[in-house]
């Protein structure tokens, strides 16, 4: 609990409020390495992870999972509409927003762009016409990289991934394919979540606006030591939802906790930028099913936590760093003074400002 309340204003997107170059090149990985405060923030996650499947193996574990389901059997009912509710709202917030193609960094003059996005809001409330939200979406994505680096937009890729194939299995009528629909949502909000969450470890300079702008952000920790630590807390988190029954709802409520945190501090633009990741935590933690499909017999020991957990940090790890060398080079791709590493654009308004294209 103590390293929840340790990461709770850190859910905020670094790039809706803060200058940023993406082509700037990372930190080096063997900084992240060894860093004491990465491996503190590991260690309390392995034992909350290992604590809570010891309980869950228990009795009592399915007495909890069982009162979790009877406080959320109203919502499990309905949540197919909750769902699709949520998210023509999202199109539709985000269209009276205007200028943006689906997060608050991804702007665009085009207002046409604003009138899809109403017309997917109202796609999505037909089983026959949400296969075509869900092109909507995916195309939204796609206009997206005529403005804006690909190695930005993987930021958004998973997430849109999982709402577009749940609009499409939720309309589908063949029951084998349709069961895998909130299965779906929760691996694109996992792997979205997982691959955000290494900005903080990739670019820790990033946030520094941020914590000098509100410190109270940090609660009080100095700022080297909790930005290590709010990385991992949102990856291993975003790990956790695609775990077992137990820790996918707890690290759901978690994420849900930690995401309303984040609105006070900045306000509308963060609720509606994280509006559709926080419906969908919403739907996890009230999910009723018990089967784990990928990987079950791993998940059910003990030793699978801390192995799953390292082939994530490896996979996602060499995925973030490997993906901005190959588009970006081993020096980045910014114009730098000899012996600097710029990260930072001097004009917010312009985060793309010093990109070399």
């Amino acid at each position: 609990m103590a390293f929840l309340a340790a990461s709770v204003p850190a859910q905020a997107h670094v790039k809706w409020f803060a200058p940023y170059i993406v082509g700037a090149p990372p930190q080096p990985i063997g900084a992240t390495l060894a860093d004491a405060w990465f491996w503190s923030g590991i260690a309390l996650v392995l034992v909350s992870f290992l604590a809570t499947r010891v309980v869950e193996e228990s009795r009592a574990g399915e007495a909890i999972l069982r009162a979790m389901d009877r406080i959320t059997d109203p919502l499990w009912l309905r949540l197919d509409d909750f769902v699709r509710a949520v998210v023509a709202a999202f199109f539709v917030a985000i269209f009276a927003v205007g200028g943006v193609y689906l997060t608050p960094d991804l702007k665009t003059p085009a207002e046409w762009v604003s009138w899809i996005q109403l017309l997917i809001a109202g796609l999505v409330f037909s089983r026959r016409t949400q296969p075509l939200a869900a092109l909507g979406l995916v195309g939204l994505w796609l206009l997206a990289l005529r403005d804006y680096d690909v190695f930005h937009l993987l930021d958004y890729l998973a997430l849109g991934v999982g709402v577009s194939a749940y609009l499409v299995l939720e309309a589908c009528a063949d029951t084998n394919w349709r069961k895998h629909r909130f299965e779906v949502l929760r691996w694109g909000v996992a792997i979205a979540l997982m691959w955000s969450s290494l900005e903080k470890v990739a670019y820790p300079d990033w946030f520094y606006p941020l914590v000098d702008e509100k410190p109270f952000l940090t609660l009080g920790l100095p700022r080297d030591m909790f930005i290590p630590m709010a990385g991992v807390a949102e990856f291993t988190m975003g790990f956790g939802l695609i775990w077992t029954p137990l820790v996918r709802r707890l690290a759901a409520i978690a994420l849900f906790i930690i995401f309303n945190a984040a609105v006070y501090p900045f306000g509308r633009v963060d609720l509606i930028g994280h509006a559709l990741i926080m419906a969908i935590i919403v739907a996890i933690a009230a999910d009723h099913t018990r089967q784990v499909h990928f990987l079950p017999a791993v998940k059910r020991r003990l030793a699978g936590v801390p192995a799953g957990l390292a082939a994530a940090l490896i996979v996602f790890g060499t995925g973030y760093w490997g993906l901005h060398i190959a588009i970006y080079g081993i020096d980045g791709n910014v114009a730098a003074p000899a012996g600097e590493r710029l990260t930072h654009t001097p004009n917010p308004e312009h985060p793309h400002g010093l990109s070399v294209r």
